[in-house]
């Protein structure tokens, strides 16, 4: 099977995060473990909403929920790596939000993973998924510093 590579957009990028390697964040392999890979992005995605005025439990009156997760290795990070953590999330589908995350080694820049999750809005009492609200779309869309 044919391995297809993910496309970081660049031009929507809506923040960067510096995290940092932790030593319980290492594998048997001596290096940053996938669990702690994916936990990584969830505080930058966390941090990277709440930046344009949003948080997971509340995007236009509704939580969401990851319906799918893709990652791609590049390189290794090892404690204490310095890492930077660079959310970018293009124009919302009409039901999902596909967010995009790129982790780098500060101190080279090489990447050490790309990642795309789905997020997906949920009405909490029918069970079901509902179209992203145009005040979601605003706020994902809007002028972001990414400092």
């Amino acid at each position: 099977m044919e391995r297809v590579r993910l496309e970081f957009p660049e031009d929507a990028i809506v923040h960067r995060q510096p995290l940092s390697v932790r030593i319980t964040d290492m594998n048997y392999g001596h290096h940053l473990g996938h669990d702690a890979v994916i936990s990584l992005m969830h505080e930058a995605r966390a941090t990277a909403l709440a930046h344009c005025g949003m948080s997971e439990g509340d995007m236009g009156g509704y939580p969401c929920v990851a319906a799918d997760l893709a990652v791609q290795y590049q390189a290794e990070a090892r404690w204490p790596d310095q890492l930077v953590v660079e959310t970018a999330i293009p124009v919302p589908g009409r039901r999902v939000i596909a967010v995009f995350h790129r982790i780098r080694r500060a101190q080279d820049g090489q990447p050490v993973a790309t990642a795309r999750v789905n997020l997906m809005l949920v009405d909490p009492e029918a069970g079901r998924s509902v179209a992203v609200p145009e005040v979601v779309r605003a706020a994902l869309q809007g002028d972001v510093d990414v400092a």
